[in-house]
């Protein structure tokens, strides 16, 4: 067991790997059951570049999952690297307000950020080391640190489905896909 005064799920990580020692660590959030193969293989790939954090998304389909809070929304630039996290909804549409529907959604780079981490086992400690940013406190969204104190992310788009469980209703979404 960990610390409980940790302030996030990666300060715990970087605990234990000081006892395992690992060269790279990835990490599945219990919010993600649906984790591929492919997920993991991607994330190794990603974890093996120039970033000490990797992480994957997934397009937004519907309109709804994108204005909810639960589902945090990242965006990130051509060459694959994090730009912002966040819970409100990213990119906003000028021209369009609050009118956007499930077609422009997904057919805009609107994409929800999935729990699946990738560390460079050294770069564990040289975070828990940092304090919490004003935007990670803001959001509640640990890789915030990581940005505010300019360490890049990498990022890829993954395709294969999931269902995030972050709420009572979500587990339920869950059970009945589970048949």
């Amino acid at each position: 067991m960990t610390d409980v005064k940790h302030p996030s799920g990666t300060d715990r990580i970087a605990e234990a790997n000081r006892t395992v020692r690992a060269s790279y660590v990835l990490n599945v959030q219990a919010d993600e059951p649906l984790v591929s193969g492919g997920q993991l293989h991607a994330l190794a790939r990603l974890i093996q570049g120039d970033c000490p954090l990797a992480t994957l998304c997934t397009p937004f389909k519907r309109v709804v999952d994108f204005y909810n809070t639960n589902q945090v929304k990242v965006v990130m630039t051509r060459t694959g690297r994090a730009m912002y996290f966040s819970r409100s909804r990213m990119p906003y549409s000028r021209d369009l307000g609050l009118t956007i529907d499930d077609t422009w959604v997904a057919a805009n780079p609107c994409y929800k950020h999935l729990g699946l981490y990738a560390y460079k086992g050294d770069f564990l400690e040289k975070f828990a080391s940092l304090p919490p940013g004003q935007l990670e406190q803001i959001e509640k969204l640990e890789q915030l640190r990581v940005l505010e104190n300019g360490y890049p992310i990498a990022i890829d788009v993954t395709e294969d489905p999931t269902i995030g469980v972050d709420t009572p209703a979500d587990a339920k979404k869950f059970e009945a896909h589970l048949g």
